[in-house]
């Protein structure tokens, strides 16, 4: 039993991305310009693989495409290249449910309830306070920070379906990226053409309540129930970590308020704590095992960025204080985290 826990989870830290998002990746390189083949093969992703609608990328490959793009066109705002083409072809066949939804609520709903669909290194939440609806992206896997350019595409391919089955010029309260602010702002504000907010909290699009509740021109209740089915379906079928993700989804939302506690997150879940314990062990992992790994994750990412101070990185983890973040850092990486900033950093310098 011990053995299968084990595979289990290491097979939930295979995580990957659908071939048909991939595929709108592969068109916005080949419209910078660039040799999709060469990056392909050089990132060790398979080109062919695109055509197969049940293939899988591994997320680290995906990364590296990002990086490897990025030096091959000397653009580093290269995820926006291609901001002007609506791919509603990039969902699948989660965009079915997301356009029959009443509103842009529900599309936004509907795209955080299958995400996994598209790629289980993804986590998306909404998150409603004063200043409005925030659909936050958090990405996953690989040995490295995930470059910006991913989240950035990611953004940019989300607002653009929205603008399209909108039919309107949608304009967000803000995209906010947790990068600092580029060289060059132009491309970001052609391409977003809305209030940007760099080196935020978080990566996300801000929308108005009253932007997220008008209906939709495509709304259809019955398909609706008919494409929630099939999209449900499908999910199934991928055999994914259902509570393993949106677990995390919870404890991201929830790291700055401090260290999350069980008990409440399985109370924010829906189901008792005896509950959330049962179904994380099915799923060969469990609450502390999964909160440390995100938090390795995020870790990760943000030492990557040189803007963010160790006690801000302490901060946004959840940690209560700088020593805690330190001995979690040597635990995860074998370093301090200001040795590990270095590291990643060199390793970047050397990338370039």
């Amino acid at each position: 039993m011990r053995a299968m826990s084990e595979r289990r989870a290491d097979q939930t830290d295979q995580t990957t991305c659908a071939a048909f998002w991939v595929k709108g990746i592969a068109e916005t390189l080949e419209a910078a310009g660039l040799d999709t083949h060469a990056l392909f093969e050089e990132a060790g992703l398979e080109l062919a693989a695109l055509s197969d609608a049940d293939a899988r990328f591994p997320t680290e490959g995906v990364s590296l495409l990002w990086q490897l793009a990025v030096t091959r066109s000397g653009n580093p705002a290269i995820g926006l290249a291609n901001s002007s083409v609506v791919k509603p072809g990039s969902f699948d066949v989660v965009a079915y449910a997301m356009m029959s939804s009443a509103n842009l609520l529900g599309t936004l709903e509907r795209v955080v309830r299958y995400v996994d669909i598209i790629s289980d290194a993804a986590t998306l939440t909404i998150a409603d306070d004063r200043e409005g609806h925030r659909l936050i992206l958090e990405l996953f896997g690989g040995k490295h920070p995930v470059p910006r350019q991913r989240f950035e595409f990611d953004l940019m391919t989300i607002l653009s379906f929205c603008r399209w089955v909108t039919n309107r010029d949608l304009r967000p309260l803000a995209v906010e990226l947790r990068f600092p602010p580029p060289a060059d702002p132009q491309p970001y504000q052609d391409a977003l053409n809305c209030p940007l907010r760099f080196n935020a909290p978080v990566n996300a699009l801000l929308f108005a309540p009253t932007d997220v509740t008008l209906s939709l021109p495509t709304a259809h209740p019955e398909l609706a129930e008919l494409h929630e089915r099939i999209a449900s379906e499908h999910l199934q079928r991928l055999d994914h970590a259902q509570t393993c993700h949106r677990t995390r989804a919870v404890i991201i939302r929830h790291l700055l308020d401090g260290e999350p506690q069980r008990p409440k997150i399985a109370t924010i879940l829906g189901m008792s704590e005896r509950t959330l314990q049962r179904r994380l062990a099915a799923e060969g992992t469990s609450f502390q095992r999964l909160l440390d790994n995100t938090r390795r994750e995020l870790a990760r990412h943000h030492l990557g960025q040189r803007n963010i101070s160790l006690a801000d990185i302490a901060y946004l983890l959840g940690f209560s204080n700088q020593r805690s973040f330190f001995r979690a850092s040597r635990r995860w990486f074998g370093r301090s985290p200001r040795d590990y900033r270095i590291r990643l950093i060199s390793e970047e310098a050397g990338m370039s």
